[in-house]
């Protein structure tokens, strides 16, 4: 039985809200908490892990893209129809808002709560930002980042992959290793709905910013998807 789109539309929306509730939850929460801070490397497996769950509780209905980079990638490399990428997009941006709208609504009930420039784990770059990295080097490491993360992807999903039981956790564990090198750099994004999210809701530079974090993705993915179906599976 073929799944429906509202099942498939709810769980981009699910997965979505949990990849920004967990992985921006652990910037915010735990990730420069004093001593128990989990610091770069644990909120880097939090994005991770939450894409290796995500991926294995709904994966079978949706594919688990939760990134609106991955489904256009996957409608230039012709394995998704662009109508069903569409609402797929749109499942994504709600669901990270709602994730992020979460995450503010548990941290502005705490003591100490300030909504301060890039809050709820935002992406963005220059002064005052982490690494404090320029916009040239922002945008080519969303798009970099996010052309090696397609092609994980495209990758360990190819009907070709004898391991294809294990993609899961191959494209959680590429998310992870992209956020130990980029973090500093953005906050790493590679999925435009992850920047939209906490960007909505924090405002000020942050949703000024947003614009990179939505270009340099799809450029990524784009290219990535070019690569992978005229060079690399090239019959």
């Amino acid at each position: 039985m073929e799944t429906s789109k509202f099942s498939k539309f709810t769980a981009e929306f699910l997965g979505a809200l949990v990849l920004v509730l967990m992985g921006c939850g652990s910037a915010v929460i735990a990730g420069a908490n004093g001593t128990t801070g989990v610091g770069l490397l644990g909120i880097s497996f939090a994005f991770g892990l939450s894409v290796v769950a995500m991926a294995y509780a709904i994966g079978h209905i949706s594919g688990c893209h939760i990134n609106p980079a991955i489904s256009i990638g996957m409608v230039v490399a012709g394995r998704m129809k662009a109508s069903e990428a569409a609402y797929y997009v749109v499942a994504q941006i709600l669901g990270a808002i709602a994730g992020a709208a979460l995450l503010l609504l548990i941290e502005s009930n705490h003591p100490g709560f300030e909504m301060k420039p890039w809050a709820l784990g935002s992406n963005g770059w220059g002064a005052g930002y982490l690494g404090e990295y320029n916009t040239m080097a922002a945008f080519v490491a969303e798009a970099v980042f996010t052309f090696i993360f397609l092609l994980v992807i495209f990758g360990a999903t190819s009907t070709k992959n004898i391991n294809g039981g294990f993609a899961g956790l191959a494209i959680g564990l590429s998310l992870v290793l992209i956020h130990i090198v980029g973090i500093q750099i953005t906050g790493v994004s590679v999925n435009p709905a992850r920047s939209i999210g906490p960007a909505v809701l924090a405002g000020g530079v942050a949703l000024s910013q947003v614009w990179l974090f939505i270009l340099a993705p799809i450029t990524g993915a784009i290219l990535s998807a070019v690569v992978w179906k005229t060079i690399l599976e090239k019959n």
